[in-house]
Protein backbone atom coordinates (compact mmCIF):
# COMPACT_ATOMS: atom_id res chain seq x y z
CA UNK A 1 0.00 0.00 0.00
CA UNK A 2 1.12 3.51 -0.86
CA UNK A 3 0.74 6.33 1.63
CA UNK A 4 -0.51 9.32 0.94
CA UNK A 5 1.10 12.76 2.08
CA UNK A 6 -1.04 15.50 3.45
CA UNK A 7 0.64 18.83 3.51
CA UNK A 8 -1.80 21.18 5.85
CA UNK A 9 -2.48 22.58 9.18
CA UNK A 10 -3.32 21.24 12.38
CA UNK A 11 -6.83 21.72 13.82
CA UNK A 12 -7.13 21.39 17.79
CA UNK A 13 -10.56 20.11 17.80
CA UNK A 14 -9.65 17.55 14.84
CA UNK A 15 -12.85 18.69 12.63
CA UNK A 16 -10.63 19.88 9.91
CA UNK A 17 -6.77 19.79 9.27
CA UNK A 18 -4.46 17.43 9.48
CA UNK A 19 -6.19 15.18 12.08
CA UNK A 20 -9.07 15.06 9.94
CA UNK A 21 -7.31 13.81 7.18
CA UNK A 22 -5.60 11.10 8.87
CA UNK A 23 -8.47 9.80 10.39
CA UNK A 24 -10.54 10.01 6.65
CA UNK A 25 -7.78 8.16 5.09
CA UNK A 26 -7.86 5.63 7.81
CA UNK A 27 -11.09 4.66 7.51
CA UNK A 28 -11.12 4.24 4.17
CA UNK A 29 -8.44 1.99 4.45
CA UNK A 30 -4.84 4.18 3.31
CA UNK A 31 -2.02 5.00 5.21
CA UNK A 32 -1.52 8.74 5.90
CA UNK A 33 1.49 10.62 6.38
CA UNK A 34 1.89 14.11 7.15
CA UNK A 35 4.21 17.67 7.09
CA UNK A 36 2.39 20.19 9.07
CA UNK A 37 2.20 23.95 7.71
CA UNK A 38 0.45 25.59 10.60
CA UNK A 39 -0.16 24.85 14.08
CA UNK A 40 -4.12 26.27 15.19
CA UNK A 41 -5.06 27.10 18.48
CA UNK A 42 -8.67 26.63 18.05
CA UNK A 43 -11.84 25.46 19.53
CA UNK A 44 -15.39 24.89 17.71
CA UNK A 45 -16.49 28.43 17.87
CA UNK A 46 -13.46 29.46 15.56
CA UNK A 47 -9.49 30.22 15.39
CA UNK A 48 -8.11 32.16 18.06
CA UNK A 49 -4.51 31.87 17.38
CA UNK A 50 -1.78 30.60 14.30
CA UNK A 51 1.51 29.45 14.40
CA UNK A 52 3.15 29.20 10.93
CA UNK A 53 5.52 26.28 11.03
CA UNK A 54 8.95 27.78 9.24
CA UNK A 55 9.58 26.78 5.54
CA UNK A 56 12.83 24.75 6.60
CA UNK A 57 11.08 22.34 8.75
CA UNK A 58 7.92 21.88 6.28
CA UNK A 59 10.90 21.19 3.78
CA UNK A 60 12.63 18.67 5.83
CA UNK A 61 9.33 16.70 6.99
CA UNK A 62 8.71 16.62 3.22
CA UNK A 63 11.57 15.54 2.04
CA UNK A 64 11.55 12.76 5.03
CA UNK A 65 8.15 11.07 3.67
CA UNK A 66 9.43 11.31 0.01
CA UNK A 67 12.88 10.15 0.69
CA UNK A 68 11.75 6.87 2.10
CA UNK A 69 7.83 5.89 0.97
CA UNK A 70 8.19 7.36 -2.07
CA UNK A 71 3.71 8.98 -1.59
CA UNK A 72 2.07 8.57 -5.29
CA UNK A 73 -0.72 10.98 -4.17
CA UNK A 74 -0.57 14.58 -2.43
CA UNK A 75 -3.27 16.37 -0.88
CA UNK A 76 -2.39 19.87 0.01
CA UNK A 77 -4.42 22.20 2.33
CA UNK A 78 -3.28 25.27 4.36
CA UNK A 79 -0.80 26.98 3.42
CA UNK A 80 -0.04 30.72 4.87
CA UNK A 81 3.02 32.02 4.46
CA UNK A 82 5.23 32.47 0.60
CA UNK A 83 8.11 30.49 1.65
CA UNK A 84 6.13 27.82 2.87
CA UNK A 85 4.68 27.90 -0.84
CA UNK A 86 7.83 28.04 -2.86
CA UNK A 87 9.36 24.54 -0.40
CA UNK A 88 6.27 22.79 -1.68
CA UNK A 89 6.14 23.94 -5.25
CA UNK A 90 9.97 22.80 -5.33
CA UNK A 91 9.23 19.13 -3.64
CA UNK A 92 6.70 18.27 -6.22
CA UNK A 93 8.61 19.54 -9.27
CA UNK A 94 11.51 17.41 -7.76
CA UNK A 95 9.60 14.25 -6.73
CA UNK A 96 6.98 14.22 -9.28
CA UNK A 97 4.27 12.39 -7.15
CA UNK A 98 1.70 11.16 -9.69
CA UNK A 99 -1.64 12.87 -7.86
CA UNK A 100 -1.54 16.13 -6.16
CA UNK A 101 -4.56 17.38 -5.03
CA UNK A 102 -5.22 21.11 -3.93
CA UNK A 103 -7.58 21.24 -1.54
CA UNK A 104 -8.29 25.59 -1.67
CA UNK A 105 -9.89 26.75 1.59
CA UNK A 106 -9.69 30.47 2.21
CA UNK A 107 -12.17 30.42 4.95
CA UNK A 108 -13.21 27.70 8.06
CA UNK A 109 -16.74 27.08 8.86
CA UNK A 110 -17.10 29.88 11.42
CA UNK A 111 -15.90 32.19 9.17
CA UNK A 112 -12.58 32.86 9.91
CA UNK A 113 -9.77 33.77 7.28
CA UNK A 114 -7.30 31.03 6.93
CA UNK A 115 -5.02 32.72 4.21
CA UNK A 116 -4.73 36.42 2.75
CA UNK A 117 -5.83 37.53 -0.82
CA UNK A 118 -2.53 38.13 -1.98
CA UNK A 119 -1.61 34.15 -0.68
CA UNK A 120 -4.38 33.08 -2.65
CA UNK A 121 -3.05 34.69 -5.82
CA UNK A 122 0.23 33.36 -4.99
CA UNK A 123 -1.21 29.53 -4.69
CA UNK A 124 -3.17 30.19 -7.62
CA UNK A 125 -0.01 31.65 -9.91
CA UNK A 126 2.36 28.97 -8.30
CA UNK A 127 0.86 26.04 -7.12
CA UNK A 128 -2.69 25.07 -9.55
CA UNK A 129 -0.58 24.50 -12.31
CA UNK A 130 1.20 21.20 -10.92
CA UNK A 131 -2.10 19.98 -9.79
CA UNK A 132 -3.99 17.15 -11.24
CA UNK A 133 -7.12 17.95 -9.45
CA UNK A 134 -8.57 21.25 -7.31
CA UNK A 135 -11.17 20.64 -4.96
CA UNK A 136 -12.78 24.25 -3.84
CA UNK A 137 -15.91 23.69 -1.70
CA UNK A 138 -16.94 25.87 0.98
CA UNK A 139 -19.75 24.05 2.28
CA UNK A 140 -20.47 24.99 6.48
CA UNK A 141 -23.01 22.51 7.04
CA UNK A 142 -20.07 20.17 8.58
CA UNK A 143 -17.00 21.39 9.94
CA UNK A 144 -14.03 19.74 7.49
CA UNK A 145 -16.40 18.55 4.74
CA UNK A 146 -14.18 19.62 2.04
CA UNK A 147 -10.96 18.72 3.68
CA UNK A 148 -12.70 14.99 4.11
CA UNK A 149 -13.85 15.06 0.36
CA UNK A 150 -10.46 15.72 -0.52
CA UNK A 151 -8.67 13.19 1.34
CA UNK A 152 -11.30 10.56 0.63
CA UNK A 153 -10.56 11.17 -3.24
CA UNK A 154 -6.50 11.10 -2.53
CA UNK A 155 -7.67 7.07 -1.23
CA UNK A 156 -9.34 6.64 -4.20
CA UNK A 157 -7.25 7.75 -6.46
CA UNK A 158 -4.05 5.89 -4.97
CA UNK A 159 -6.32 2.80 -5.46
CA UNK A 160 -5.61 3.30 -9.19
CA UNK A 161 -9.45 4.81 -9.57
CA UNK A 162 -9.81 7.46 -12.25
CA UNK A 163 -10.66 11.12 -11.29
CA UNK A 164 -14.01 10.99 -11.95
CA UNK A 165 -14.12 7.40 -10.36
CA UNK A 166 -12.48 8.62 -7.09
CA UNK A 167 -14.66 12.15 -6.88
CA UNK A 168 -17.85 9.83 -7.35
CA UNK A 169 -16.48 7.24 -4.34
CA UNK A 170 -14.97 10.29 -2.28
CA UNK A 171 -18.88 11.93 -3.04
CA UNK A 172 -20.94 8.69 -1.65
CA UNK A 173 -18.57 8.39 1.55
CA UNK A 174 -19.12 12.15 2.29
CA UNK A 175 -22.91 11.75 2.32
CA UNK A 176 -22.61 8.70 4.51
CA UNK A 177 -20.31 11.17 7.16
CA UNK A 178 -23.43 13.84 6.44
CA UNK A 179 -26.08 11.54 7.56
CA UNK A 180 -24.07 10.58 10.50
CA UNK A 181 -24.10 14.18 11.35
CA UNK A 182 -20.71 13.68 13.24
CA UNK A 183 -19.70 17.64 13.16
CA UNK A 184 -18.00 18.04 16.57
CA UNK A 185 -20.24 20.74 18.24
CA UNK A 186 -18.91 21.55 21.58
CA UNK A 187 -20.60 22.54 24.38
CA UNK A 188 -21.27 25.88 24.11
CA UNK A 189 -25.33 26.32 25.33
CA UNK A 190 -24.43 24.04 28.22
CA UNK A 191 -21.67 26.22 29.35
CA UNK A 192 -23.92 29.40 28.66
CA UNK A 193 -26.21 27.84 31.11
CA UNK A 194 -23.73 26.85 33.86
CA UNK A 195 -22.92 30.70 33.68
CA UNK A 196 -26.14 32.22 34.41
CA UNK A 197 -26.79 29.46 36.81
CA UNK A 198 -23.36 30.52 38.54
CA UNK A 199 -24.29 34.18 38.53
CA UNK A 200 -27.65 33.76 40.20
CA UNK A 201 -25.61 31.58 42.98
CA UNK A 202 -22.65 33.84 43.72
CA UNK A 203 -23.69 37.15 41.98
CA UNK A 204 -23.07 38.15 45.82
CA UNK A 205 -20.17 37.26 46.40
CA UNK A 206 -18.08 38.09 42.62
CA UNK A 207 -19.16 40.04 39.64
CA UNK A 208 -15.34 39.34 38.27
CA UNK A 209 -15.45 37.30 34.79
CA UNK A 210 -12.23 35.95 35.82
CA UNK A 211 -13.64 33.68 39.04
CA UNK A 212 -16.60 32.89 36.92
CA UNK A 213 -14.03 31.01 34.49
CA UNK A 214 -11.94 29.65 37.08
CA UNK A 215 -15.34 28.37 38.65
CA UNK A 216 -16.31 26.31 34.93
CA UNK A 217 -12.85 25.53 34.27
CA UNK A 218 -12.62 27.78 30.87
CA UNK A 219 -10.80 30.23 29.79
CA UNK A 220 -12.15 33.92 30.37
CA UNK A 221 -11.55 33.87 26.60
CA UNK A 222 -13.24 30.72 25.51
CA UNK A 223 -16.15 32.16 27.91
CA UNK A 224 -16.44 35.23 26.11
CA UNK A 225 -16.61 33.36 22.83
CA UNK A 226 -19.50 31.40 24.22
CA UNK A 227 -21.07 33.88 25.27
CA UNK A 228 -20.75 36.82 22.37
CA UNK A 229 -21.96 33.46 20.40
CA UNK A 230 -25.08 32.67 22.06
CA UNK A 231 -26.60 35.86 23.43
CA UNK A 232 -24.18 38.80 21.65
CA UNK A 233 -22.88 39.84 24.87
CA UNK A 234 -19.84 39.87 27.06
CA UNK A 235 -19.35 37.56 30.38
CA UNK A 236 -18.69 40.68 32.02
CA UNK A 237 -22.11 42.30 30.31
CA UNK A 238 -24.19 39.67 31.31
CA UNK A 239 -23.01 39.50 34.99
CA UNK A 240 -23.79 43.27 35.17
CA UNK A 241 -27.15 42.77 33.68
CA UNK A 242 -28.34 40.49 36.45
CA UNK A 243 -26.96 41.62 39.85
CA UNK A 244 -28.24 45.68 38.31
CA UNK A 245 -31.50 43.66 38.03
CA UNK A 246 -31.33 42.63 41.39
CA UNK A 247 -30.07 45.99 42.93
CA UNK A 248 -33.20 47.03 41.37
CA UNK A 249 -35.57 44.70 43.07
CA UNK A 250 -34.25 45.57 46.38
CA UNK A 251 -34.33 49.02 45.77
CA UNK A 252 -37.81 49.41 45.32
CA UNK A 253 -38.61 46.15 48.10
CA UNK A 254 -36.98 46.90 50.48
CA UNK A 255 -36.68 49.77 53.22
CA UNK A 256 -32.51 48.81 53.36
CA UNK A 257 -30.22 51.77 52.92
CA UNK A 258 -28.39 52.01 50.03
CA UNK A 259 -25.27 51.76 51.97
CA UNK A 260 -26.96 48.32 53.57
CA UNK A 261 -28.25 47.24 49.40
CA UNK A 262 -24.41 47.93 48.52
CA UNK A 263 -23.13 45.46 51.12
CA UNK A 264 -25.50 42.83 50.40
CA UNK A 265 -24.11 42.79 46.90
CA UNK A 266 -20.42 42.32 48.02
CA UNK A 267 -19.66 46.17 47.40
CA UNK A 268 -16.61 47.57 49.43
CA UNK A 269 -18.31 51.14 49.71
CA UNK A 270 -21.26 52.66 49.02
CA UNK A 271 -19.59 54.96 46.75
CA UNK A 272 -18.30 52.33 44.44
CA UNK A 273 -21.46 51.12 44.36
CA UNK A 274 -22.59 54.18 43.42
CA UNK A 275 -20.75 54.58 40.65
CA UNK A 276 -21.60 50.94 38.91
CA UNK A 277 -25.05 51.95 39.36
CA UNK A 278 -25.06 55.08 37.50
CA UNK A 279 -22.82 54.12 35.08
CA UNK A 280 -25.04 51.55 34.17
CA UNK A 281 -28.72 52.73 34.71
CA UNK A 282 -27.14 57.12 34.93
CA UNK A 283 -28.85 57.90 37.81
CA UNK A 284 -27.75 57.31 41.64
CA UNK A 285 -29.51 55.00 44.01
CA UNK A 286 -30.71 57.53 45.74
CA UNK A 287 -32.02 58.87 42.65
CA UNK A 288 -33.45 55.84 41.39
CA UNK A 289 -35.19 54.91 44.63
CA UNK A 290 -36.68 58.43 44.73
CA UNK A 291 -38.13 58.50 41.39
CA UNK A 292 -39.52 55.18 41.36
CA UNK A 293 -41.17 56.10 44.73
CA UNK A 294 -42.67 59.44 43.16
CA UNK A 295 -43.86 57.03 40.39
CA UNK A 296 -45.72 55.03 42.66
CA UNK A 297 -47.08 58.23 44.91
CA UNK A 298 -48.19 59.95 41.12
CA UNK A 299 -50.56 56.46 40.64
CA UNK A 300 -51.68 56.04 43.78
CA UNK A 301 -53.32 59.80 43.87
CA UNK A 302 -54.57 58.77 40.59
CA UNK A 303 -56.13 55.65 42.22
Amino acid sequence: MKPILTITGSDSTAGSGVQADIKTISELGGYAMSAITSITVQTTLGIQQFYDVPATIVAGQIDAVMNDFEPEVVKIGLIRREDTLEVVVKALQKYHPHHVILDTVVLSSRGDTLISHEMMEAISLRLLPLCTLVIHKNDGSMHGLSNRYASAVSVFLSRGLSAEEAESKAKAYISTQVMRASDLQGRSSELYNELLDAIAEHHHEASDVHFYADLLNVSSRYLAQVTRRISGKSPKAIIDDFLIHEIELQLKSTDNTVQEVAYHFGFSSQAHFTKFFKKLKGISPTEYRKLKYDNYETRQTKT
